[in-house]
Parts: structure tokens; C-alpha cells; sequence
């Protein structure tokens, strides 16, 4: 293993562990990530030098304290601090131990219950546990909430100050508190698994370690807490969507949608575990927005052909997962399925609609689902148009591959047309 593998390996395994150590000693976030990053620096110069050690993390978590104490010592202010981390460092360890309250004994499950305190808002806890602790950069977490980057920086830095303000502990919870967390879990693990599972940047279409990260640790969620339908919910969406991993890109690299999927290529044993996960957690009686995501995902993974998607049912819970997710982007998924379900016309009725409203400007699937419904209605001078404003947006080498076959594919536009947008 070179250098750089091992300093990416750690980083993937030891960047929230050592983040979360250094936040519980100092009691400050940006300190906390900026020595975790100046100790990764440090092993990229040191370690071809001196050798890979044999337990990297413990390394890096030893010279990320290291640069925290060299901080505070220059700082009047933490001295006090200083003093009570030395102390911490020498009586605490970051991992479980035999006696802790609050049952959960995956360490990283362990630092997302921690980061995901109720006195932020949800969107502040997930947001924040995703830089924290996942490495997400604050781009990426824009991306996955729709927001400006500049504004999602704001809300970190939002988020961060309120805790230290307001003195918030940086400790796990004891076990009777974790469901008061689960929402936040839920949406921290969720929002994992989708960037993996679709890149928000970068010339992949996936990365495919975030979501294999994501699916373990929803396994260790629904051990620890069994009771709760929605975390077999999401861990059953993910099943039901990891199965398809195989056939979602070709030996190219590049982007196979859906309805163009080899099936055989489908896992089948996760196929049948997500769809047991999913009936269970019906059967509780206690519909939640990640078994309502997950019930779509069986509903294709349950066709046998593209052509034997029950696209009417599709439309019916995406109605219905609208009660849950007010969102414009769960908003954009039913006019696909509409469009699926009763022709090309009432599926751009819903775009055109989410469009006035402008809640998805600049975001790069709006144009897409525009331009393929289009391609279906046959209006393929329009179609191009769509299809050329959702290149020039969209985020991955990937999903501009796949937008310029389907714009190469269109009929050659006839003589005099033009390609303003009609609708």
C-alpha cells in the first residue's frame, strides 16, 4: 500500500473518530477539524519519510491533540481549556466502553447519535454530522439540501456556535434519549447513501464506499433498535436501490437509466431482503416517508420488465409521500411517475407548475425530466433545447455523458425550427 492509499484509507475510516475526540476534549468544532486536517497534512510529509505506522489512526489522533494543545497554549483563553483536556485525555477514550449507557456499540453510530443533538433543527444536525463526522464537504451537503453553498456555510457555522454557546455536550446520549435522535440519524445515514449512490460532483457516477458505509451501518441501527419501522424503512430502501448497482452504469462508466437495465443484473438476495424489511415494517402500521420510498423502490425492483411497472401505484405514493415530504424534489419524482402513468402532457402540466414556482431553478433534473417527457411527446426541437440547459447543469463527467447521447439521439430538427422553450 502507497502512502497516499493509506492516508486515504484512514481518512475514509478514522476522520469522524478523530474529529469527535478532539471536539469532546476542546469543546471546539473548527479547532477540531482544522488539527484533524493539519494531522493528515502532517502524515502525507512524515510517513514516506518514517514509514506507514502501524495503527494510523492512533497516529493521527495523536498529532491532531498535539496540534490542539499547541494551539490553546498560544491562546490565554484556553488555558483553562488546556488544562481540563489534559486531564480528559488521560482519563477518557473515545471508543465504547463495557459500561456505557447508551447501548450502541459501533463507534461511528455512536459520534452520529452524539453529533445529532435535538437542540438544532434537524436539517442543522444532519448538515453538521455530515461535515463532522462523513468528511462531506459543505458542496456536497449544499448540493443534497438544494442550497447555495455560501448558505449552507452559513448554517454550519450557525449550528457550530450554538453549541458552543450554549455549552451543548458532546456525549453520546443514554439509551431511553436515542429515539429523541432518530430522525436525525435517519436523515444523516440517508443523505450518506445517496451521494454514494449518485455522486453530487466528479467525473464517477458513484461512490460506491459511502453507500456500502451507509447500508452497514443502517444494519447495526435496526439491531440496536428493532421496534422502529422507519429504520427498517430506510434500511430497505437502500437494499431495494443497492441492487441495482451492478446495472446502473456500463463497462464504460457511463450512465444506464432504468428502463434500460439489464435486470439479471439485479442482486436478487437483496431484492428479497428489502421487500422482507419493507412488509415487516407495513405491517406496524406506522407509515413513515422512508418506507413510503422504499414501497416505490419495490415497486420497480418487483417489475420484471421496464414495461411491467405498475407506474399508477408509483404516482399514487409519491401523493402520498408528499403528506410527509413537502418537497419540490419528491414534487419533481411524481410528475415523472404521472407522466409514466397517464402520458408525457400531464407529467410536463406538473414540471411546468414546479417550474412557475421556481423552488428547483438551476437544478439540472428539472430540465432533464422536462426534456425526456418532451422526447416521449415527440416535440423534439423542444426536447434538445431541455436537454442542452441540463448539461450545461449537471454536476457529474457522468450524467453530461448520458444527456449528450440523448440529445445525439433526438430526430435531426426540421428546417426553419427553433428551439425556444414552449413550455
Amino acid at each position: 500500500m502507497t502512502v497516499a492509499e493509506a492516508v486515504e484509507a484512514a481518512y475514509r475510516d478514522e476522520w469522524g473518530r478523530i474529529v469527535a475526540t478532539l471536539i469532546r476534549l476542546t469543546g471546539n468544532w473548527d479547532l477540531a477539524e482544522e488539527c484533524a486536517a493539519d494531522a493528515f497534512a502532517a502524515a502525507l510529509q512524515r510517513w514516506p519519510r518514517d514509514g506507514i505506522p502501524d495503527r494510523p489512526g492512533a497516529w493521527l489522533t495523536t498529532t491532531a491533540r498535539n496540534r490542539a494543545i499547541d494551539v490553546l497554549r498560544r491562546e490565554k483563553v484556553g488555558a483553562a481549556k488546556l488544562a481540563e483536556m489534559m486531564l480528559l485525555a488521560d482519563s477518557e477514550a473515545p471508543s465504547a466502553s463495557a459500561g456505557d449507557p447508551s447501548g450502541v456499540s459501533d463507534d461511528r453510530l455512536r459520534l452520529i447519535f452524539t453529533c445529532c443533538h435535538p437542540a438544532l433543527s434537524l436539517e442543522a444536525q444532519v448538515a453538521l454530522t455530515l461535515r463532522t463526522l462523513a468528511g462531506l464537504t459543505t458542496a456536497e451537503i449544499a448540493r443534497a439540501f438544494l442550497a447555495s453553498e455560501p448558505t449552507m456555510a452559513k448554517r454550519l457555522v450557525r449550528a457550530k456556535a450554538k453549541i458552543q454557546n450554549a455549552a451543548i455536550p458532546y456525549r453520546v446520549p443514554p439509551a431511553h434519549l436515542l429515539p429523541s435522535r432518530l430522525a436525525g440519524v435517519l436523515g444523516v445515514l440517508y443523505l450518506l447513501y445517496n451521494e454514494g449512490y449518485s455522486a453530487s460532483a466528479g467525473a464517477s457516477l458513484t461512490r460506491d464506499g459511502l453507500s456500502a458505509e451507509a447500508i452497514r451501518l443502517g444494519r447495526v441501527l435496526m439491531s440496536l433498535m428493532p421496534d422502529e419501522p422507519e429504520a427498517a424503512g430506510l434500511l430497505a430502501l437502500m437494499l431495494l436501490q443497492g441492487s441495482r448497482r451492478a446495472a446502473r452504469v456500463d463497462a464504460a462508466g457511463d450512465l444506464v437509466v432504468l428502463e434500460d437495465q439489464d435486470r439479471s443484473l439485479w442482486d436478487a438476495v437483496l431484492v428479497t431482503e428489502g421487500i422482507g424489511l419493507l412488509d415487516a415494517a407495513l405491517r406496524r402500521g406506522q407509515p413513515g416517508p422512508y418506507q413510503l420510498q422504499a414501497a416505490i423502490a419495490a415497486c420497480h425492483a418487483s417489475a420484471a420488465t421496464a414495461a411491467d411497472t405498475d407506474w399508477t401505484q408509483i404516482a399514487l405514493l409519491y401523493g402520498e409521500l408528499l403528506r410527509f415530504l413537502p418537497t419540490p424534489v419528491v414534487e419533481l419524482n411524481r410528475a415523472v411517475a404521472v407522466g409514466m402513468a397517464y402520458g408525457p402532457a400531464a407529467g410536463l402540466g406538473l414540471v411546468a407548475d414546479l417550474e412557475d414556482s421556481g423552488k428547483l431553478s438551476g437544478y439540472h433534473l428539472l430540465a432533464a425530466t422536462r426534456a425526456d417527457l418532451l422526447r416521449r411527446l415527440g416535440a423534439a426541437d423542444e426536447a434538445a433545447f431541455a436537454y442542452r440547459e441540463a448539461l450545461a447543469l449537471a454536476p457529474t463527467e457522468a450524467e453530461r455523458r448520458y444527456l449528450s447521447r440523448r440529445l445525439a439521439g433526438l430526430a435531426p430538427p426540421a428546417p426553419g425550427a427553433t428551439t425556444e422553450r414552449s413550455i
